[in-house]
Parts: structure tokens; C-alpha cells; sequence
């Protein structure tokens, strides 16, 4: 096996080596079903010629019908058996895959997922893993079939007569360059059609998912065209696909077809001139099209091949992503993180080429104090929590969390003991209750009661006809923005973070709701670790510390008196918002 071939089937070498077991049993039964098939020929063989000699009786051809009969049915169960083990291994070997598969999605950064179409993802976790089962499961028995029958057919077919089976096997080399030429074919064609589902598929997704802004624009009928564009390029894919096998499958036959016409032409006139048995000529004819079988299956096993290969390779460019966000750094001795947080000339851009998002910043939270972050659109009050939540990696010794390097923390420790509700809320097609405890999945009902009251939800959630079982469709569609993010803060609430972190979560509740909530969380979480992003600076005046961004550098930090009393940029953000909520009525 070459490197390249070798490194292709890696990923799948230590599936196969955990179910050997099942793997050898199955090809024991098999075996034993091709000796069985192999030994018909012999016994029809051996019949006729007796009935030609006139050398058996009735009772003798009763005891070869009975042996037929029970060797078919010692095929039927043999075949059954090792179908179970072997297909059966196949569709574990797939399930494992798949799981590994999913698994390393998960490890990914955001930023993979960023660049990565879901459409594409679906693909490889459907048409690539089914493509390996098949070559795993039927491919692997057709070879393994292909052969024991090619040894045993020629071996027999030499013992009845060798001159006979040097004619009938002339035509088969051909093959071996037919299966050569179609193969790298097919193997190009594969990955076309693999890709082209891959577009189609995202394209479909993107489409379902965005319904409601193409029917808000009118835009129903260009999506259309855009999938109909995209579902027709599969379709086109997939007919050159079937014009390559439509053109390689009866050529094989076609070639095949020429072994048989030689040997029924010379076998024949050989049992004329007594030269074999009829029942020998019987028996090559037999153990011929078992030949024929195994040549004809080398097509079908070259079009798993190059599928199933394709497909690996398309699976194996996804494993050897390493995420860029990893524990490489951390220090396993670390088991829990409680709130003190510091930043030193932090200075950060997303790509090289890009300018920074942030200017030698630094700050000092301590443990159990409620931060909050305000300044202009565009400041990078986001940028800045996905780095201390590290959704992005930070330049090294630029933030510690209780004194620890934030690298060095363990990313399963900083994932539990820091929770952050982002911007974009996400709700999955479950019950509310399911949807709070997502972070918790054993916390009683009674916790996800409390927390949704924490997070004043809980009168609106039983109000609903089915109340905390109420499923909120695909991404809470069913949800007001509001109720969304308070379910969301509710989800958040129910693990007991040591440090919570808000990213204007509150942007879809009024003025009113969202200055009791902060206040209600500030004070539950006294001695906890609270930091808040809210436009609506008049929520944000019972924070213990203020920072306020702009061009890439904290320009002021303090109280909320401290910063009206320096009037600047703080100072001028209040005084708009106070504007602003005159012109609109509410009450500030």
C-alpha cells in the first residue's frame, strides 16, 4: 500500500482493527458459502454423467436432490450470517465515523464555521460517510468474494480441461485496462458530484433558513432560479456519472460475452467428440459464469472504490484541521476559575493584513464586581468579551483570569465557569424547559422555575397554553425577540457561572424591563463576576466599574458619577440617550 493510499485510509484502519472479530467471522461464512456454490457444479457433474452412463437409480438422485437442498439452505443461513456481520460492521464503522466526525466539528473555532458552508458540512456527514459504509460493507464482501471464486472457478475449469480455459480466459485482460482507464474517471467524476451536492445542499439550507427575509422582499421566485440553477447542475453531474457507468458496465459484459461464445462454440464440439463429459461441460459452463461473476463485480467494486476513496479524502481534509482554539497551553491542575480578571496592553487584529481592533488596552476587574462596557457602534465591545471568553485567541500574557495566563486555563473550565449570552440568540426546536437547561441538563424543575423568574420570563412562560413545555420551533421562531433573549439569560442563569457575561442581550426589551432585569441580576449575583454590554447607558449606572471604548483604547474608566463628572465621551452618550427617550416617550 503506498503513503498516499495509506494516509487516505488511516482514519478508518482503527475501526477495522476494533471489529476484526465480527470482520474474520464474516469472512469465514463467506468462505464457506463459496465452497458450498463451488461444490454444486461438481455434484450436477457428477449426476449427469451418471445418468448419461445410466450408473445411478432413483433412489440415488433422491439423496443428490436432498443434498442440493440442504446445501441451499446452508447458503440462505451462511449469507445471512455474514451479511449481519459484515454489512452490519459497516454501518457501526459509519456510525463511529460519523461520530468522530461530529466531534471535531465541535472542537473547531467559530472562525471555521465562519469560512464553512452548512451546506457543505451536511454533505460530508451524509452522501461521503454512506459512500465509505458502502465501500466498507458490500465493497469489502465483493472483493473478498471476487477472490476465493476467481482462484477456485479457474482451478476448477483447469481440472476439467486446460485448453478450454486458456481460450475462454483470452478476452479477459482486457478488463484489468477497461478498470484502469474508467476508474480515474470515475474517481474525478465522484468528486464533482459530491461537490455539486454539497453547493445544492447549502444552497437549499440558506434558503429555509433566511424564509422569512426572502418573503419580507419579494424574493421567492429568484430563489428559486438560484436552486433550480444549483439542483440542475447536480442533476448534470450525476447523468455524466451514469453515461461513464452506462458506458462501463456493458462493456464489461460485452467482453464477457466473448468468453462464453468461446466456450459454448469449443466445449461444446468437445462433448461432441467425447473429448469431456457432458456433465464436465455442464460443470465449466457453471464454474465459468462464476468466473464471469467475479469479473463483472470488478466494475462494481472499482465504482465503490473510487466513491468511497473520494469521499475519505473529502472527510480526511476536514480531520486535519487542528482548531485554532485548543488546550495545547493549559494546565490540567487548574479546575475552576472564580472571577478576578486583568488585562494588560492588549493589542489585537483579527488577520495581518487588517487593522487593529484594539491599542495596548488594559484593566483591572476584581472578583465578584459587575463590569460594564459601553462606546459607539463599531468600538469592538463584542471583540472584546470573544477574546476574554476566548471565541478568538488574545496575544499571549495579554489576559489572566484569577491570576492565570488564560491559555494556561483549561478550555473545559473556562467554557463552565465563564457563560456568555451573546447578541444572536440561538434557541433550539425543543421545549422552553429543554431550552433553559441546555448548560444544566439535571437541574430539577423547580432551578429552571427560579431561573426563569430571575430572568423575568417566568409570568410570560406560564401564560403559554403548555407553559414550560411549550416547543418554540426552529430557532425560537415562535418567540418574540424579547422572550428570546430573557430565555436565553434564564439559560445562562440555570449553571451558576462565576462569571457572566452579557453582550447586549437585552437590545429587544423595553427601557423599562431591561433596567429591572440588570438590577435584579446585580443584585443576585453579589460576590459574583457580572460584565455587561448594553446601549441603554441608564441600565448600566449601578455597575461597579465602567469602561468606556472607542478606537481601539479604553478612553475612561470609572463609576457612573465618576464618568459624568468628566464629561466626555460617557458624559455625551447619556445626554443623547436622554434626548432620544424624551422624542420617543419613555420615561428615562
Amino acid at each position: 500500500m503506498s503513503d498516499k493510499l495509506r494516509k487516505t485510509f488511516d482514519r478508518v484502519i482503527p475501526y477495522l482493527k476494533q471489529s476484526r472479530g465480527k470482520i474474520l467471522w464474516g469472512i469465514v461464512m463467506l468462505i464457506l458459502v463459496d465452497v458450498v456454490q463451488l461444490a454444486i457444479p461438481k455434484i450436477m457433474q457428477y449426476a449427469i454423467d451418471h445418468i448419461q452412463n445410466r450408473t445411478i437409480d432413483s433412489t440415488g438422485l433422491l439423496y443428490i436432490g436432498l443434498l442440493l437442498f440442504a446445501m441451499a439452505l446452508g447458503i440462505m443461513a451462511l449469507r445471512y450470517f455474514w451479511r449481519v456481520l459484515i454489512i452490519g460492521n459497516s454501518f457501526t464503522i459509519e456510525q463511529k465515523l460519523r461520530q468522530d466526525f461530529y466531534d471535531h466539528l465541535l472542537l473547531q473555532s467559530p472562525n471555521f464555521f465562519n469560512k464553512a458552508k452548512t451546506g457543505d458540512l451536511m454533505a460530508y456527514a451524509t452522501n461521503d460517510l454512506n459512500a465509505v459504509r458502502m465501500l466498507f460493507g458490500m465493497g469489502f464482501i465483493a472483493a473478498s468474494d471476487i477472490l476465493l471464486m476467481t482462484i477456485a472457478s479457474f482451478s476448477f475449469m483447469v481440472s476439467i480441461n486446460l485448453r478450454l480455459t486458456l481460450l475462454a480466459i483470452i478476452p479477459l485482460p482486457i478488463l484489468s485496462f477497461a478498470i484502469s482507464y474508467f476508474g480515474k474517471k470515475m474517481h474525478k467524476l465522484f468528486a464533482r458530484v459530491q461537490a455539486s451536492f454539497a453547493a445544492m445542499s447549502g444552497a437549499v439550507q440558506e434558503s429555509i433558513s433566511g424564509i422569512r427575509v426572502v418573503k419580507a422582499f419579494g424574493q421567492e421566485e429568484a430563489e428559486i432560479k438560484k436552486v433550480d440553477a444549483f439542483s440542475l447542475d447536480y442533476v448534470k453531474q450525476n447523468i455524466a456519472m451514469a453515461r461513464l457507468s452506462g458506458v462501463f458496465h456493458p462493456f464489461m459484459g460485452y467482453v464477457i460475452s466473448f468468453s462464453l461464445i468461446v466456450t459454448l462454440a469449443l466445449g461444446g464440439r468437445a462433448a461432441i467428440n467425447e473429448e469431456i463429459t457432458i456433465g464436465g461441460f455442464i460443470a465449466f459452463f457453471s464454474y465459468l459464469g462464476m468466473l464471469v461473476w467475479p469479473m463483472i463485480a470488478i466494475g462494481w467494486i472499482v465504482d465503490m472504490y473510487q466513491r468511497g476513496t473520494a469521499s475519505l479524502k473529502r472527510l480526511n481534509e476536514i480531520f486535519e484541521l487542528n482548531p485554532e482554539i485548543n488546550d495545547d497551553k493549559a494546565d490540567l491542575s487548574i479546575d475552576s476559575i472564580h472571577g478576578s480578571i486583568e488585562i494588560k496592553n492588549l493589542s489585537f487584529r483579527y488577520r495581518e493584513e487588517l487593522p487593529d481592533i484594539f491599542t495596548d488596552v488594559s484593566m483591572v476587574l476584581e472578583q465578584g464586581h459587575t463590569l460594564a462596557i459601553v462606546g459607539p457602534t463599531g468600538c469592538g465591545k463584542t471583540s472584546f468579551i470573544d477574546l476574554l471568553a476566548r471565541v478568538y485567541n488574545p496575544p499571549p500574557d495579554t489576559i489572566y483570569i484569577d491570576g492565570h495566563e488564560i491559555y494556561s486555563i483549561p478550555l473545559k473550565v473556562l467554557r463552565r465557569d465563564m457563560v456568555m449570552v451573546p447578541q444572536d440568540i440561538f434557541l433550539f426546536s425543543d421545549t422552553l424547559a429543554n431550552n433553559i437547561r441546555l448548560g444544566n441538563p439535571n437541574a430539577s424543575m423547580e432551578d429552571v422555575f427560579e431561573a426563569a423568574r430571575a430572568a423575568q420570563i417566568y409570568d410570560e412562560i406560564m401564560d403559554f397554553e403548555h407553559k414550560f413545555e411549550t416547543i418554540v420551533g426552529e430557532r425560537g421562531i415562535t418567540l418574540s425577540g424579547g422572550q428570546k433573549q430573557r430565555v436565553a439569560i434564564a439559560r445562562a442563569l440555570l449553571t451558576k457561572p462565576n462569571i457572566l457575561i452579557l453582550d447586549d442581550a437585552l437590545s429587544a426589551v423595553d427601557t423599562k424591563t431591561e433596567r429591572y432585569l440588570l438590577q435584579r441580576l446585580i443584585e443576585l449575583r453579589k460576590g459574583l463576576t457580572t460584565i455587561i454590554i448594553a446601549h441603554r447607558i441608564s441600565s448600566l449606572q449601578h455597575a461597579d466599574k465602567t469602561i468606556v471604548l472607542s478606537d481601539g483604547r479604553v478612553i475612561e474608566s470609572g463609576t457612573h458619577k465618576e464618568l459624568i463628572a468628566l464629561n466626555g465621551l460617557y458624559n455625551d452618550l447619556v445626554e443623547k440617550q436622554k434626548i432620544r427617550a424624551r422624542l420617543e416617550g419613555e420615561q428615562e
